[in-house]
């Protein structure tokens, strides 16, 4: 097996994850055009963590998104399935579970989250909500962790709304991305599955019927990028 299929098998999507840390975080800014670095920006400030709140990224990888939460005077903790992203992470900006010091990374399964309920102020999933077998059950499972009143922000690839560029764009996704991913040293196998996964995830109307399907309240979405990805944002109920 070289590629997670779409049926999202848990064991191969990490293990392709796990083959893809070490060029991930710049494949990724290659191929979003530096627009990576602007979706995480919007992400933080949509989750608007001041001092004393703890934050989950949840689906985290090398911690690269995290450091935005950190910055603003929170606490984080990174937590992915995929154990070679989490040692990649832990390479480049370590952190201690037990301390408080730095960035804890912790592995989890977002089916089953390893913390206890009510145990932060927001939770966090970028692009890799579309990689979980069970989508509910995984929104069900962030709003167990979440204290009542706290938020949710989902950042994931999304429906074009500008129909012009819906063609171009999946061109691009389809048959230029996968061959992008390889010239920059990274595994081709693994974009051809992100193409792929891209165009079969739910658009952002029905997203958002599925984050409150699952027991959140006040979901909202702004799309980014001529939403070429979205961000939901929703809370728990207090």
């Amino acid at each position: 097996m070289t590629r997670a299929q779409l049926d999202k098998q848990p064991g191969e999507v990490a293990a392709m994850f796990d083959r893809t840390a070490r060029r991930y975080d710049v494949v990724n800014d290659v191929i979003s055009l530096g627009q990576v670095r602007l979706w995480r920006k919007a992400v933080a400030a949509a989750v608007d963590a001041g001092p004393g709140e703890i934050v989950l990224d949840l689906g985290a990888g090398t911690g690269t998104s995290t450091d935005a939460f950190t910055s603003l005077g929170a606490r984080a903790i990174a937590s992915d399935f995929s154990l070679g992203m989490l040692r990649t992470g832990v390479r480049r900006h370590g952190g201690n579970a037990l301390t408080g010091e730095g960035v804890p990374f912790i592995a989890g399964d977002a089916l089953r989250l390893p913390f206890a309920d009510d145990a932060f102020d927001a939770v966090t999933i970028s692009v890799a909500l579309r990689n979980v077998h069970d989508t509910a059950q995984a929104l069900r499972e962030m709003l167990r962790v979440t204290r009542p009143g706290g938020r949710l922000v989902i950042l994931e690839f999304s429906h074009v709304t500008f129909g012009a560029f819906d063609m171009i764009y999946r061109e691009y996704l389809m048959r230029l991305l996968p061959k992008v991913a390889k010239v920059f040293g990274s595994n081709d196998d693994s974009y051809e599955y992100l193409a792929e996964s891209i165009r079969d995830w739910p658009d952002q109307p029905t997203l958002a019927r599925i984050i409150q399907e699952s027991g959140w309240e006040r979901v909202a979405w702004r799309n980014l990028t001529m939403g070429i990805v979205a961000m939901h944002r929703a809370f728990k109920p207090a």
